[in-house]
């Protein structure tokens, strides 16, 4: 059975820092590009983050670029999303998703990834 799970999120200031993590079992990770996306209340679904098999290929998106860094480590089956000078607006609950690809995507598209967690609140206050 497939689990991605996330974890490190919290509540914390504008201008703090956190890392989210996402733990993947059940499939051979250096074989998936992997995804952080974000979900605010009411809003849209938002691709943040992208990170290919080997991690020697990023995508970002425009509101990540230069605040947050996608990172992964295979022997550990791991993706991290460092995340520095949060604002309100990066609010929103964290998604990790894994697409069977050699290519990083920043398609929303849901059944373009095989896998999904479950996510991991990050709330940041002004």
């Amino acid at each position: 059975q497939v689990q991605l799970v996330e974890s490190g999120g919290g509540s914390v200031q504008a201008g703090d820092s956190l890392r989210l993590s996402c733990a993947a079992s059940g499939l051979t990770f250096s074989y998936y590009a992997m995804n952080w996306f974000r979900q605010a209340p009411g809003k849209p679904r938002e691709f943040v983050a992208g990170v290919s098999r080997s991690g020697g290929s990023t995508l970002y998106a425009d509101s990540a670029k230069g605040r947050f860094t996608i990172f992964r480590d295979n022997a550990k089956n791991t993706v991290y999303l460092q995340m520095n000078s949060l604002k309100p607006d990066d609010t929103a609950v964290y998604s990790c998703a894994a697409r069977y690809s050699t290519s990083v995507v920043g398609d929303t598209t849901t059944s373009l990834y095989n896998f999904w967690g479950q996510g991991t609140q990050v709330t940041v206050s002004s």
